[in-house]
């Protein structure tokens, strides 16, 4: 397996590569080991995610994916993939298109390893709040890549949410 860690806007991420497909996306505490095997399909994403944080790039294509989990969260996992930039859909309306419960499809957004490119930052609960986010710093890293896509979203027992 092959990895590539690098700076963004969010804090370092690190890539990993198996097999010629991504497989991770992880956001790195500052104390790990960074990595830097530079192969042309860890280089590629790195490019398509740094255009994404500078506002050139609402899609990721030609990255081969293989996210590694039960073919239920590999459903869900496809269905995000498909939600379109700056849009977002709830935990309902994906568990309707699996034909599962919005509290499963949470577990499978939580399990997604490869977030943003996979965006599971663009699923809400029904009621508007946020729901949770497993990468970077949870929820405000949610709320900053929601931003970034011009997203504004009513969490609840809020008047508004600063920045969006």
């Amino acid at each position: 397996m092959y990895h590539l860690s690098f700076s963004s806007p969010q804090g370092y991420l690190d890539i990993a590569e198996d097999d010629g497909k991504i497989v991770s996306l992880i956001w790195l505490d500052g104390s790990d080991d960074l990595h830097r095997d530079e192969t042309p399909l860890l280089l590629e994403c790195k490019k398509q995610i740094l255009e994404y944080f500078q506002g050139q790039r609402q899609n990721f294509d030609k990255l081969p994916l293989n996210p590694k989990g039960t073919s239920f969260q590999k459903n869900v996992w496809e269905s995000l993939y498909h939600i379109p930039y700056g849009e977002l859909k709830t935990y309902g309306d994906i568990a309707r298109e699996v034909g599962s419960v919005a509290r499963a499809v949470g577990g499978a957004c939580g399990a997604n390893p490869i977030p943003i490119i996979i965006p599971c930052h663009r699923i809400i609960a029904e009621n508007k709040g946020l729901g949770g986010f497993s990468g970077g710093k949870g929820t405000s890293s949610k709320l900053e890549l929601l931003a970034l896509e011009g997203v504004k979203i009513f969490e609840e027992n809020q008047p508004s949410l600063p920045g969006l």
